[in-house]
């Protein structure tokens, strides 16, 4: 009799530690994705709030069982913020490892064109958990700037290679900011572009800003080095650079399709009409591509040019003044034309649409 006691307990037991081996190790999500992210915020890295966020998007379905092998595991006195990807099917021992380690799932932090600080910050703020008015902060502090990465709020950006990065969602700004450096100089001793910045005799500052220039100037990468040449031969000989670009960006006006005489009474020193040299700063991110372009742009003796009549988004080189203003006043002959048929053609479409008001005149 005692033996089958024994016997029945002992399977008992099995069962039970069988059990609880199945809930711990088993599959313990609820959802049917592939995966999902949990979000751990700093300010709100309790029990609680790690327990609603697990429910919230189905990603445990035994809350119960969770919270007793947490327990055991010491989970609730190690929580630590972060992005963690939850597979689907993955066991709650797992889960409450991957939690407990830290393990984050990094984030791919893509840029792309960025202009201002505003537009910089607003970017961070939709990947990472420091908000826009943080990170905004830091890029406005002179002497976080200086003190850390000597870069100043109008030249931070020459700390950026737009790129797809991956970074942790916890990072604070200088985390942040001081990865993009390390990347930035990788960048620049990667293919002899230090060597070469140099054998054009600037620096790898400089030919970041004429980069940021060239890149406002057109979206060909057949036209960006001959355009690079143009203003390398303006600096040469001490002429102004006179690049649209600039103005636009002294006006913060980037939509802007023409610019008018009197944007270029702008007082700023991004006004490359009224200042010779390079601007203080970039006005905008360059990619890669245009970079390289610039770096290796060609040897010409243009001094000119404008975007061709055809409007194929390419530009006509001119290295004397008058051939240029044949271009340009073929350029403007066509733009007229089409501003003209495009005036016809909104005219037509508001009689069309019944507005009494409007004018084929």
């Amino acid at each position: 009799m005692k033996k089958s006691i024994i016997v029945i307990i002992v399977l008992l037991v099995v069962v039970a530690a069988g059990f609880f081996a199945w809930k711990c190790f088993g599959q313990a999500t609820g959802f049917t994705t592939k995966n999902k992210y949990l979000i751990i915020y700093s300010q709100k890295a309790t029990k609680q709030e790690v327990l609603n966020s697990l429910l919230k998007d189905s990603i445990i379905t035994n809350p119960s069982f969770f919270i007793l092998l947490a327990n055991r595991l010491h989970y609730w006195n190690a929580i630590k913020p972060g992005r963690y990807k939850i597979d689907n099917g993955q066991s709650a021992y797992s889960i409450i490892q991957t939690l407990k380690r830290g393990v984050q799932e990094p984030v791919k932090f893509t840029i792309n064109k960025l202009r201002t600080a505003e537009g910089f910050s607003a970017l961070v703020a939709k990947y990472f958990e420091c908000d826009s008015i943080e990170f905004y902060s830091f890029l406005k502090d002179p002497n976080q700037l200086k003190k850390y990465y000597n870069f100043d709020t109008q030249t931070f950006l020459l700390a950026i290679i737009p790129n797809t990065y991956n970074i942790k969602w916890t990072s604070s700004p200088e985390q942040i900011f001081k990865r993009l450096q390390d990347e930035r100089d990788k960048f620049w001793n990667t293919n002899n572009r230090n060597v070469l910045a140099a054998k054009l005799g600037y620096s790898s500052q400089e030919i970041y800003i004429l980069s940021s220039i060239v890149e406002e100037e057109t979206n060909k990468k057949e036209d960006k080095g001959n355009i690079a040449s143009v203003y390398f031969n303006r600096l040469q000989i001490g002429m102004p650079l006179a690049a649209d670009p600039t103005i636009k960006y002294a006006l913060r006006d980037f939509k802007k399709k023409r610019i008018y005489f009197k944007d270029l009474e702008v007082i700023s020193p991004y006004n490359t009409y009224k200042n010779k040299g390079l601007p203080p700063g970039p006005i905008c991110t360059p990619s890669i591509e245009t970079i390289d372009a610039v770096l290796n742009a060609p040897t010409t003796d243009y001094l000119y040019f404008v975007a061709r009549s055809d409007f194929s988004g390419f530009s006509d080189f001119a290295s004397n003044f008058e051939q240029h203003k044949k271009y340009a006043q073929a350029y403007q002959k066509a733009l007229d034309t089409l501003m003209a048929k495009k005036k016809l053609e909104d005219s037509i479409k508001n009689v069309l649409n019944g507005n009494k008001k409007a004018s084929l005149l």
